[in-house]
Order: structure tokens, then C-alpha cells, then sequence
């Protein structure tokens, strides 16, 4: 097996790292430091990867700069790119890195079996992330102009019937795990309406979306569970076709087969699910967790849909996208790359390079310069959707419990890490209990009868550490209104809460609201 280090300019021989390689000869830290492969390269798989991915990254940058010799599972040897400006050039630059898997040089010499862990994310299938030049915009057409039919207001119709309902199953416990019972359902709901599908929603369903992209070794029965429920939506469509994405796709003039329909329902269903339901469970994190959300949020100079973009230059969805292919002998970033390599696109790495952001910290608002979809001609064509499961389904959760609060302390939170991405195993919180409401209205934060106030979040604040029995605290005073003012009110149900647009009248703004939410 060779590795990326093994390329002279010119040649195909399978020589071991050059003298000098910073990778190579590296030893394991008797502390857990560094978990190098036998040939001194950092693998993408593993306890380092899944358990700190950006620590992981920045080790990377720091021993190679923008693009980086790792191994993918099975220390299968690829290049991950970790800088901006070459992750654009990259996704962006077809004709010289391909996303036909057909030339990667490990599948073709035998390296790579096709039972690969990975083997779901990479076989070539007839779809249009596999394909370049007319085949891909003949495919990408059809998904494109599919995607374009969907009624948005009807969708937030759904993102709020949906969050509602999930809202109902847990909001008289007075406590809750917002993945479990909430991120990992809401965007699998929407996309099977959207798609055409609702009788085949199930937990089964849910799980095997998300296993099926991990590596797992249950990944490519995972994939073949969720493919069966695919097939059987074409035939019925090519039966009855109706007003939904799989009709688009089965009578779009492109003509695609059965199998190119069923494989691009696949491609749009789990990068949909996946990406939203992780960008769920990262804003939610970071509403509850980051001073800088819950102070801009409470106080107006940050939206929801503002609150998500920073996270997806936080926390995207997708860490890294796998892959492109070497179209022929290049260089990137400074590295020799060969015909046939395989390249790993470094979202997360990217959206940190300190060429383009070089205060992590700062505030990226109104900034979309991120890599969270992607790049280039293959650039994720649902991410509004994705957008707009996130901060619809966000707000409405908001307004249902507007006193939530994180129950455990943030450093207890859990990740599970894959190539591909990073998400929350629980996110657990607790808040005042509320009976049920009905799901086929707006959301709201007390029952409709009841007039609602502000949802503003809050976390535990620490106690501090000398604590102990004595007089009680006393809050801050609350600050003093103008002589004259008259005292604030509290906003009729279903009204944004007057502290994110102050300055709007109540009754035109309520208008946009309904309009906006599709109700």
C-alpha cells in the first residue's frame, strides 16, 4: 500500500516517506499526545479524530501547513485540506480534482475492498456528486429544479407542525434530551414530507440515516435499510406521481432512471438529515452555553438566522466531505499530489484558518464565507432548506420554553465524532412543565387563552466556589424608566418578543411573522 508521501515527480513507485517528512518517525505520546499509524501519518479515524477533530486539524496544519498526509480507515492514504483559499481552489477546479470515485488509485489497485467501512460515502453511483462536466449538470439540473418547486411557506408549516408535535412528547416532564427527542427527529419529519414519504418515518429510519455515513460496520446495511424505503417511494411515484420531490425527479425532462432517481433521493435525504439535524443540536449548544449567543439573542442584536450562521462557522454540520479525486499530477498547498490520490474537503479546518479568520473568537454576522456547504459547482443545493428547518424549528422551541436551561455543566457534554462529522450525543435540559398544545397551530410559549411573555435564555450561572450558607444573593436592579414612559407590555401570542425588533410596529410585524412561518 503506498502513501501519499511515496510520489517522485514523474514516477509511480511505492518507496516509504522521504528523509525530512514531519510526519514521519513522530512516536506515540505515552500520554495519549499523538496516535500516529506505523508510518508516522495521523489517522482520520480513531480515539485522537473522534474524540478532538479541530485539535487534531491544527496538529496537521502545524506539521504540514494547508494540505495534509492522513489515513482514512484501514490507513487508506488521502490528503486533507485544511486551508480556505485551497479547499475553494479544490472544490471549485473540477477539471483537476474530480468527484468520479471511479479514479481513485486505492479502489483500482485493490486497496480499498468494496466492503470498505467507507464504501457508502465513496462507490460511484449514477448521481450528480459522482459525476463532472454535462453529466453533472444534467443531474444537478433535475435536483436543482426539484429543489426550486418546494413551497417554502409550506415547509415552514411543516417545521412548525413537526416542532410542535416533538415539543408535546416531552414538554410535561419539565425536562429533556433536545437530540434525542428533538435534533435528530425534526429534520428527518421535514425531508420525508418533502420527499414524499411520510408513511415510512420511523426510529429505524432515523438511526440508519445517521449510521450510514459514520464508518461503521453496520454502515452499509444501514444504507441498504434506507435505500429499500427509497425504491419502493420511485415505483410508487412512477404509479401515481403527486405534488412532491420524488414526482419532480421521476417526470423531470432529464429522464433519469428509476436507480438515478432513487440514488439522488438518498443524496438529498441524508445530507439534509444529517447536516440539519447536527446544526440543530450546535445552535442549541451554543444558545445555552455561549455568553456571547444568549446576551445578543436576549437582547436584539442577533436573529436566529444570524445565531446559525456564526454556528456554522463554529460547529459545522460537516467537519470534512470525502472526496475529490486527482484528475492528474498537481500541486496543492504545496504538496505533490499524484493522479488518482484521494483528497478529504476540510470544512471545519477551513472555517479556522488563520489566513481568513485569524480571532476565532470574533463575530463572523452577516459573514457566509464559510465552507459549511461546500464550494464550487458541487456546492450543497438545499442548504436553505437546511437554514430554514434550523431556525424555524429553533424559534418555535423557543417560544414553547422559554425558560430552558442546560441541566448538566458544559464540560460534561458528549461528542461522537466520524469522518465526515461531529455531533452531540445528548443535550440534556430541564424547564417549567407545560401541558401539551395543538400541533396544527403556531407555537407558542403559554396556551393560546393565556398572553405570552418574552422567551429569553438562560443558563445556570456558577456559584462561586467560597458559596456557602448566608444572606441571599440580591439581584440587580431592574433599570429605571424615562419620567414620563409608559410601562412596557407584554406582546400578544405568536408575536416575536418586542426585544429582537423593538422599533416594529405590533401589527405589521405579526403580518410578516405569520407570512414568514406559512401560517
Amino acid at each position: 500500500m503506498t502513501t501519499p508521501y511515496s510520489h517522485r515527480p514523474g514516477t509511480h513507485d511505492h518507496a516509504g516517506p522521504p528523509p525530512g517528512c514531519p510526519a514521519h518517525g513522530l512516536v506515540a505520546d505515552a500520554f495519549g499526545g499523538d496516535h500516529l499509524a506505523p508510518s508516522g501519518l495521523r489517522r482520520l479515524y480513531g480515539p485522537e479524530a473522534e474524540n478532538d477533530p479541530m485539535g487534531l486539524y491544527e496538529k496537521l496544519r502545524a506539521e504540514h501547513g494547508s494540505v495534509a498526509p492522513v489515513l482514512l480507515h484501514g490507513d487508506v492514504p488521502a490528503w486533507l485540506v485544511l486551508g480556505h483559499s485551497e479547499n475553494l481552489h479544490m472544490t471549485r477546479t473540477p477539471s483537476q480534482f474530480s468527484r468520479d470515485s471511479r479514479r481513485w488509485s486505492a479502489v483500482n489497485n485493490g486497496s480499498v475492498p468494496p466492503d470498505h467501512p467507507l464504501a457508502p460515502i465513496f462507490t460511484w453511483q449514477p448521481i450528480c456528486v459522482f459525476a463532472d462536466g454535462a453529466d453533472h449538470e444534467r443531474l444537478r439540473g433535475a435536483v436543482t429544479d426539484s429543489i426550486g418547486r418546494i413551497d417554502h411557506r409550506g415547509v415552514r408549516r411543516f417545521i412548525n407542525r413537526y416542532s410542535n408535535r416533538l415539543v408535546n412528547e416531552f414538554c410535561q416532564d419539565g425536562k429533556a434530551d433536545l437530540v434525542s427527542r428533538f435534533a435528530e427527529h425534526l429534520p428527518m419529519m421535514v425531508m420525508i414530507q418533502i420527499l414524499g414519504m411520510p408513511e415510512e418515518y420511523s426510529e429505524q429510519l432515523v438511526q440508519a440515516a445517521r449510521d450510514m455515513i459514520k464508518g461503521t460496520e453496520t454502515a452499509v446495511e444501514s444504507n441498504e435499510y434506507v435505500m429499500g424505503a427509497l425504491n419502493r417511494l420511485v415505483v410508487r411515484r412512477r404509479a401515481a406521481p403527486r405534488e412532491d420531490f420524488a414526482s419532480w425527479l421521476v417526470e423531470h425532462p432529464a429522464g433519469l432512471t428509476d436507480a438515478e432517481v432513487a440514488q439522488h433521493l438518498r443524496l438529498v435525504l441524508i445530507a439534509a438529515y444529517e447536516t440539519t439535524a447536527n446544526l440543530i443540536a450546535n445552535v442549541l449548544r451554543m444558545v445555552l452555553t455561549d455568553p456571547r449567543f444568549r446576551a445578543q439573542l436576549s437582547g436584539g442584536h442577533m436573529t436566529l438566522p444570524e445565531a446559525v450562521e456564526q454556528t456554522l462557522w463554529d460547529e459545522p454540520p460537516f467537519t470534512t466531505i470525502f472526496g475529490r479525486w486527482a484528475v492528474g499530477d498537481t500541486e496543492l498547498g504545496g504538496q505533490r499530489i499524484k493522479a488518482g490520490d484521494a483528497l478529504v474537503v476540510g470544512i471545519a479546518a477551513a472555517n479556522v484558518d488563520p489566513v481568513v479568520r485569524p480571532d476565532v473568537n470574533a463575530s463572523m454576522q452577516g459573514n457566509r464565507a464559510h465552507l459549511a456547504f461546500s464550494g464550487g459547482p458541487h456546492e450543497c443545493p438545499g442548504q436553505d432548506i437546511g437554514r430554514a428547518i434550523a431556525d424555524t424549528g429553533i424559534d418555535a422551541l423557543l417560544l414553547r420554553l422559554p425558560d430552558i436551561q442546560l441541566a448538566v455543566p458544559e464540560e460534561d457534554l458528549r461528542w461522537s465524532a466520524s469522518l465526515m462529522s461531529r455531533h452531540l450525543q445528548e443535550l440534556p435540559v430541564t424547564f417549567a412543565a407545560r401541558p401539551p398544545q395543538d400541533v396544527a397551530g403556531p407555537p407558542s410559549a403559554t396556551p393560546q387563552h393565556a398572553p405570552r411573555t418574552e422567551w429569553q435564555v438562560e443558563s445556570p450561572r456558577p456559584v462561586p466556589a467560597q458559596a456557602a450558607p448566608g444572606p441571599a444573593v440580591v439581584p440587580p436592579p431592574v433599570p429605571m424608566a424615562p419620567a414620563g414612559a409608559q410601562p412596557p407590555t407584554a406582546p400578544p401570542a405568536g408575536q416575536i418578543p418586542q426585544q429582537r425588533r423593538p422599533a416594529a410596529p405590533a401589527r405589521a410585524w405579526q403580518a410578516v411573522v405569520r407570512w414568514w412561518r406559512g401560517y
